[in-house]
């Protein structure tokens, strides 16, 4: 019982509630291996590749919302996390992330598998230890012990994240084959608790005085996981105080009926005069990044006098170079706290109630202007993605893939009130490369419909989220295949140099049925505008296989389609 410190990790974990282990195959992490998933207590997992694993394991832990436990050999397998957990790092997810290693006195004598592992992923985990590799003495138990203590509390501590624990092993690594292994019950568990913010009635007051002085507040939320009583606090706050919310699909506000949900398409086509008078004089945000590129273009230019960001603890980005306060409180304490009914003055009122119901008239401009061009607009990707979010059970998870995909979808929406519609997208780091990874650890762990639309780059690239032994009944897969990275034919730059197609776009034959064939999926093939309904009706119904709907079209009518949309909201601004 050598490892008896190695496999009371385990318990540990289990003792404090992180149950939930992806492993991949290796002999250095064979300690662990056998920790991990001879505890009953532990779920555990095992796919081959390194890196969809790791995007997996970010899936379940953001699904779970409680830590995944990440364990991989040693040498380049480490790398292979780095996108996961650079991933999850911005994105706020908890991973342990264990990394088997040789014993230090091996590093650089050209070993096997033996790489510099110490501090692998850098300033992108909240915190890296290295295990001693002899447990000999009381102190390497105790540090050990200690060690996983700490790392699971901080990576569940705001802002939640990735921890890295490397664990060099000596050989031998296996248990003699009649051995068995047990777990000590009696292990130091340290807690780490956190007593619920509140904000004092001082506070209240300061604040409630600081907003009458304003009559332009705009309130813009971030990506955030679906949080119904953040919702309802929000727009009872909004209510009072006559204070327009935006939010992209990632905000998860949809649930809210009167939320700005096409700031980004209006902004990209509006008027200057049209974008001075919805300059906000105090700007509220909360959550983490937003997808409107034009959202950002138009606070940077037209800034507010004051910038709220609202956070539980730490240092905030300052997105909109217009932040002067970061308010460490839950945002959805602040708006309960901050919605109080105090009667203002009628005509301070009524000057907020008409920046309101600017943003809300461009809001509504926006809407007509998109109907038009749907009712007229049939076989392209924006219009499938339009049919296909509109035509969503109440209750499922809709995952989206960068990069055209997420940005189909916000500019699409969710309509209001849907709130069993729960959004979740790789914006941390915004790559393609674990899209279909993430959302295959979200199906994994949850019984709700899965709905994943992806574009073909994203999807082809991620194929190994699919290598393994564990069924996906409640996934199904839009796959918008125009055979090449669009999005370098939809932004300004890379369409004017000669490269484009074989360096930028990398045009590509593949399509999606030879994939389903080989892992025993159900295929759906749309090709032309009268398969559409069918293909869509068939897609939507639950048959215990996992199901790719694959929407093959071309890059031109799609780039056409795409400039027609954003001319159809020009023309509602005459211009």
């Amino acid at each position: 019982m050598r490892y008896q410190p190695i496999y009371d990790i385990a318990e540990l974990c289990a003792q404090k509630g992180v149950t939930q282990a992806v492993l991949c195959p290796g002999s250095r992490c064979a300690p662990l291996t056998i920790a991990f998933s001879r505890h009953h207590d532990i779920t555990v997992r095992t796919f081959s590749d390194e890196r969809s694993a790791a995007f997996i394991a970010s899936g379940i832990a953001h699904q779970t919302q409680s830590p995944a436990i990440l364990v991989c050999t040693s040498g380049s397998a480490a790398y292979n996390f780095a996108p996961a957990v650079a991933e999850a790092f911005f994105q706020e997810i908890p991973l342990i992330v264990f990394t088997a290693d040789r014993p230090k006195e091996w590093i650089d004598q050209l070993d096997g598998q033996t790489i510099r592992q110490t501090n692998i992923f850098g300033s992108h985990v909240k915190k890296s230890f290295t295990l001693p590799e002899d447990y000999d003495h009381p102190d390497a138990v105790w540090f050990i012990h200690r060690a996983v203590n700490e790392a699971i509390n901080l990576a569940r501590e705001f802002p939640k994240g990735p921890v890295h624990i490397n664990a060099p092993f000596r050989e031998p690594l296996y248990p003699a084959k009649e051995e068995r292994i047990s777990f000590n019950k009696n292990l130091k568990v340290i807690q780490s608790n956190h007593v619920a913010q509140s904000i004092s009635a001082d506070e209240v007051k300061g604040f409630t005085k600081r907003l009458n002085g304003f009559s332009k507040i705009l309130i813009l939320a971030g990506q955030n996981d679906f949080d119904d009583d953040l919702g309802k606090a929000v727009e009872k706050f909004s209510q009072l105080k006559h204070a327009p919310v935006a939010g992209d699909i990632l905000s998860n506000l949809h649930s809210r009926q009167n939320v700005i949900r096409y700031a980004d398409t209006f902004l990209g086509s509006c008027t200057e005069d049209v974008k001075r008078s919805l300059q906000p004089e105090l700007l509220i945000t909360f959550g983490k990044s937003i997808i409107s590129k034009n959202s950002k273009l138009f606070l940077r230019k037209y800034k507010p006098k004051e910038h709220w960001h609202i956070q539980p603890f730490g240092s905030s980005a300052d997105t909109f170079q217009s932040l002067t306060e970061i308010i460490h409180c839950d945002p959805k304490t602040f708006f309960k706290a901050l919605s109080s009914t105090e009667i203002e003055k009628k005509f301070d009122s009524q000057k907020k109630e008409n920046f309101k119901l600017v943003w809300q008239a461009e809001e509504h401009r926006t809407i007509r202007s998109m109907n038009s061009f749907f009712k007229s607009s049939s076989f392209c990707e924006i219009s499938l993605v339009e049919e296909f979010i509109s035509q969503m059970p109440a209750r499922c998870n809709l995952h989206l893939a960068n990069s055209m995909a997420v940005r189909y979808a916000n500019l699409v929406g969710i309509a209001a009130g849907k709130k069993g519609i729960h959004v979740y997208s790789n914006r941390g780091a915004s790559g393609i490369d674990g899209c279909t990874s993430t959302a295959v650890g979200h199906a994994l762990c949850n019984e709700a419909p899965n709905f994943l639309i992806t574009g073909d780059m994203a999807f082809f690239y991620d194929r190994n989220a699919f290598w393994h032994n564990y069924p996906l009944p409640n996934l199904h897969v839009l796959v918008l295949n125009n055979h090449g990275g669009i999005i370098f034919n939809m932004i300004d730059g890379p369409g004017n140099v000669p490269e484009l197609n074989e360096l930028f776009v990398t045009e590509q034959k593949l399509t999606a049925q030879h994939l389903c064939n080989e892992f025993g999926f159900e295929y759906l093939h749309v090709d032309s505008p009268k398969k559409i309904k069918n293909s869509l009706k068939d897609f939507f119904v639950f048959n215990s296989k996992t199901k790719i709907l694959e929407f093959e079209s071309g890059q031109e009518e799609n780039k056409e389609a795409y400039g027609k949309f954003k001319q159809q909201i020009k023309e509602g601004y005459g211009t």
